[in-house]
């Protein structure tokens, strides 16, 4: 089972100069992330991801975040098989960060 967070527990866990930041990892297509995206977070489109997982690093938490979660959830499965350890998944993706965390971030 891949670990789900919230919207609230990603940007909390952000802000926390207590912890490493973890790598944020968006799955939606080009255009999805022009429209609405988080700062600081790396684009690698789902279709992407086996030929760039050798950018993702091994020794980080990654967290992926998608539209509304269903095809960041498929990608932090993928990673999982492949070795990925500190993986999670954003519930709800950036739909639920526009409504729950900063609605400036536009819903499409």
């Amino acid at each position: 089972m891949i670990p789900e967070i919230t919207a609230p527990e990603l940007d909390a866990w952000r802000k926390d100069a207590s912890r490493a930041a973890p790598h944020v990892v968006d799955v939606r297509e080009p255009w999805e992330f022009d429209r609405a995206h988080l700062d600081d977070t790396t684009l690698i489109p789902m279709r992407e991801i086996p030929s760039r997982i050798a950018e993702l690093p091994a020794d980080s938490d990654i967290v992926l975040v998608c539209h509304h979660g269903s095809r960041s959830q498929h990608v932090a499965a993928f990673l999982v098989r492949h070795g990925y350890e500190a993986v999670a998944n954003v519930a709800g993706g950036i739909d639920a960060w526009s409504l729950q965390r900063d609605t400036s971030v536009p819903r499409y």
